[in-house]
């Protein structure tokens, strides 16, 4: 069977594919494929390992009838329409679990460096702008004791309440669809609704899933409605908050700062406005870039495929329909 990688991985996935005895091609450059691009490149394909690329359409399934098994190496699996990749009897997998820890130290990096201004005051150093100590200078904020509202108490969200809880005492509510009450009572975290999570929340963490009703949550009425000392953190999907909208809160003092790992679009420009606020931290998507954690996606990864070509249904499976009749 044939192996198609979409961006370089750690060398130890691609050996483990290799060890089971599956041809692997690897796109070794450095820029994304377009969707035609990677329709040409899984011509003939049985396996795809997916790194980045979205649009993983109908059309595009339509347009690679060979595939039988697509390994997202994301937890994220928006980009990938799953009726029609079950139309077509492809499994699909994600990879959960492995990148959480890596994930919210990113949603907690953000958090400690908009309540500190940090991105701003370093640049500061960097532009020649630091010329002598002033004692009421662009000051911070303190998260000792403050309230941390979690937007998708999952894994990673319990993962950021118990980094906050344990470095600055916080306390710990959220919302989801449904109350998560293991996490309840391991955070001691408290369900609320999504009005109250704008109103009480002195920072408040995106970690849902994107769907149609995450998608642009965090808009205009929802920031009008938070404490105009809060902290908006994004390290989930560009689309939950409307970034026109955020900028706008921003700007007018609504809330006090912002902190993002995704953007709408991505890349963000570089004369994007909220690269010019001082209480705004962007960050490259980079909430699962360790080595440790990208390896381990990439290994989680290659074990699916690896599942699909000994005939035994993915671990991650996304679409388990599939394996039904």
């Amino acid at each position: 069977m044939k192996v198609y990688i979409s961006r370089n991985i750690p060398t130890e996935a691609i050996n483990l594919l290799k060890e089971q005895g599956l041809s692997v091609t690897v796109n070794e450059n450095s820029t994304l494929l377009s969707k035609n691009e990677l329709i040409d490149a899984c011509q003939g394909v049985d396996l795809l390992l997916n790194v980045a690329h979205a649009d993983l359409d109908a059309a595009f399934l339509e347009a690679c009838p060979s595939l039988k098994g697509i390994a997202l190496a994301s937890v994220g699996y928006d980009h990938i329409d799953l009726t029609a990749a079950s139309k077509h009897n492809i499994a699909v997998s994600n990879t959960p679990d492995v990148l959480s820890e890596a994930t919210a130290d990113t949603a907690f990096l953000l958090m400690l460096a908009v309540s500190r201004k940090a991105f701003h005051r370093a640049n500061q150093v960097r532009l020649g702008q630091w010329k002598d100590f002033e004692f009421m200078q662009d000051l911070g904020i303190e998260l000792y004791g403050k309230t941390l509202g979690i937007y998708g108490l999952g894994r990673i969200g319990i993962a950021l309440a118990r980094k906050a809880q344990a470095a600055y005492n916080m306390n710990i509510i959220y919302h989801n669809r449904s109350r998560n009450l293991e996490a309840e009572k391991l955070l001691q975290a408290r369900y609320v609704s999504f009005d109250d999570l704008l109103t009480q929340s002195d920072v408040i963490s995106a970690h849902s899933f994107l769907s149609p009703e995450t998608t642009y949550r965090f808009n205009a009425d929802a920031f009008k409605r938070m404490k105009s000392s809060a902290i908006f953190i994004n390290t989930a999907r560009g689309k939950i908050h409307q970034e026109a909208d955020l900028t706008a809160a921003l700007q007018n003092g609504e809330i006090w700062g912002a902190g993002l790992d995704v953007t709408d679009p991505e890349p963000m420009l570089a004369n994007n406005p909220l690269l010019d606020l001082p209480n705004v931290c962007v960050l490259p998507h980079i909430g699962s870039a360790t080595i440790e954690t990208r390896t381990q996606m990439a290994l989680l990864a290659a074990s699916n495929l690896i599942a699909v070509k000994n005939g035994v249904p993915m671990p991650q499976i996304l679409n388990p329909e599939i394996y039904k009749g």
